[in-house]
């Protein structure tokens, strides 16, 4: 982590990630980048449903392989790169047959790692492989949630599943949120832990760079009048009035299950993410 002299109220409370340390190359690849519009919380009617997100610095969308369709074709880190687009960063990929690609980078991994997708690929770092062949214990990210449909699961910054079972065909994996769950066996999954793991120690500082992130200011419902917000009224400061906090449309906004009842892969779960209580 990184500190600054403290020259404004910004810079020290400010504390940052110190990436010249762990990134080896500044500019992305050209072949793999294009320009993009993001959709600032915006639909595809126009229409706001994420609130207080716009504007931010401009970015160039890096093209990540979340599919991992090269297999059995060995490759090394050519280099660890930041990504504006993700909270990890990511790894650029030279395979033997000379074609680059980038994909999520493991903790550890730097330039002339080895990496390899295969059924026989070495229980290390970095490496993919199907479940069944990952010994319990280990710790995975990247995780397909359908077979050949592309890693879905633990891909944030940090984050990782450990295998706890394989039986019957399946594979029982503990999420980052404490779920403990079945994933068909014959899934693939990558090995080891994703990179960038200091993020969660990172602090903002200012309002500025919140806003170059595309983060917008958001008004406390308590500051608003009682038409605007479920929380808003009274004399001064005031209790909300409710067992729960609300949203401003006047639904429960916290520990509410969202998840449908009815939802096919249920059968799945085996025990429910850990609820943390608010103290």
């Amino acid at each position: 982590m990184k500190k600054y002299k403290p020259t404004s109220a910004g810079r020290r409370a400010g504390e940052v990630i110190d990436y010249r340390e762990l990134v080896e190359k500044k500019t992305p690849e050209k072949g793999l980048t294009f320009g993009f519009h993001r959709s600032v919380g915006r639909n595809n009617r126009g229409r706001i449903t994420t609130r207080h997100k716009g504007a931010g610095v401009k970015r160039l969308y890096r093209t990540v392989d979340f599919m991992y369709d090269k297999k059995n074709v060995s490759g090394a880190v050519e280099a660890v790169e930041y990504d504006p687009n993700r909270t990890a960063f990511i790894a650029l990929i030279k395979f033997k047959d000379g074609e680059r690609r980038y994909v999520l980078a493991s903790q550890g991994m730097k330039k002339g790692t080895r990496f390899l997708v295969s059924e026989s690929a070495p229980i290390e770092d970095g490496s993919r492989t199907p479940l069944k062949n990952i010994p319990v214990g280990t710790f995975v990210f990247a995780i397909e949630l359908d077979k050949n449909r592309g890693a879905k699961l633990a891909r944030s910054a940090g984050s990782s599943a450990q295998v706890l079972a394989l039986d019957a065909g399946y594979t029982t994996l503990k999420m980052p949120s404490g779920e403990i769950r079945k994933v068909r066996a014959d899934n693939w999954a990558s090995v080891g832990i994703l990179s960038n793991p200091e993020r969660s120690f990172m602090t903002i500082g200012k309002a500025g760079r919140n806003r170059h992130r595309g983060i917008r200011p958001s008004v406390r419902g308590t500051a608003m009048n009682p038409r605007d917000h479920k929380h808003g009224g009274g004399e001064g400061r005031t209790q909300l009035g409710f067992a729960m906090p609300r949203t401003p449309w006047g639904k429960p906004a916290r520990g509410v299950k969202t998840r449908s009842k009815k939802k096919r892969t249920n059968v799945y779960i085996i025990q429910r993410r850990i609820k943390k209580r608010r103290t």
